[in-house]
């Protein structure tokens, strides 16, 4: 896919979804959960079938140590966010007060992502297709922007600070890609690293999901065919 359109999807599809959720004002319903399971095993799936293998086809020993720390990363961004990443959703009805600390989590969550989008060539030397990620990155987006828009209604922000919210949450990702696919090489000798670190964002975000997929541990068959149709999309989209 051409740069342009990947940053064009990226800026629109979060935009789009916050103002339809800010303007609509739809309720969080059972189907959201099922977004959330079918994004979880997507991303999981373009994880193990495209993005590690991708890394390692180059053997590096530093590749693991990041990937780990993009997954440590993440644990530490969830302290902030409360995990609206994967799901969770606890608003505070008495407060009007703006969440800085999970609305900066989920924008930095969103950079990186970005960042794992940087052009293939630019440091693996050979030919890979990258919109399989995009979306899986894209679909989990959907679900995350329904959240944060609905966090902002709740907490009764004002419609201009909602707007700008959504707006800034939007750009985020694009912003990760253009600095990554710009001065990447300039600063890092191996742009993989940022893949890396995002895989490792994206495995802890996928596996959450997943295990947090089922109330009181219920097996659920609605929630496991999505999980199934989720996992075969990611294989016929490679």
């Amino acid at each position: 896919m051409e740069i342009k359109y990947t940053y064009i999807i990226l800026f629109l599809t979060p935009l789009i979804t916050g103002l339809v959720v800010m303007f609509l004002k739809p309720k969080l319903t059972a189907n959201l959960k099922l977004l959330l399971s079918y994004s979880g095993a997507f991303l999981l799936a373009i994880c193990f079938l495209h993005l590690i293998p991708e890394l390692y086809h180059d053997y590096s020993y530093s590749i693991g140590i990041f990937i780990l720390v993009g997954f440590l990363l993440q644990i530490l961004l969830e302290f902030f966010s409360k995990g609206i990443e994967h799901g969770h959703y606890h608003p505070d009805k008495e407060k009007k007060i703006f969440p800085y600390a999970l609305f900066l989590s989920l924008c930095l969550h969103s950079f990186v992502e970005g960042m794992a989008l940087v052009e293939p060539d630019l440091h693996l030397g050979h030919e890979y297709n990258n919109t399989s990620l995009l979306v899986g990155i894209i679909i989990h987006k959907v679900p995350i922007a329904i959240i944060l828009a609905t966090l902002m209604i709740v907490n009764k922000m004002s419609l201009r600070t909602r707007l700008l919210s959504i707006f800034i949450f939007a750009l985020t990702a694009p912003v990760g890609l253009y600095l990554a696919t710009t001065y990447g090489r300039v600063l890092l000798d191996n742009v993989a690293i940022l893949n890396a670190l995002a895989v490792g964002i994206l495995l802890h975000v996928s596996t959450t999901i997943l295990f947090e997929t089922s109330e009181g541990h219920k097996f659920h068959l609605k929630k496991f065919v999505v999980i199934i149709i989720g996992l075969l999309t990611a294989i016929l989209v490679l």
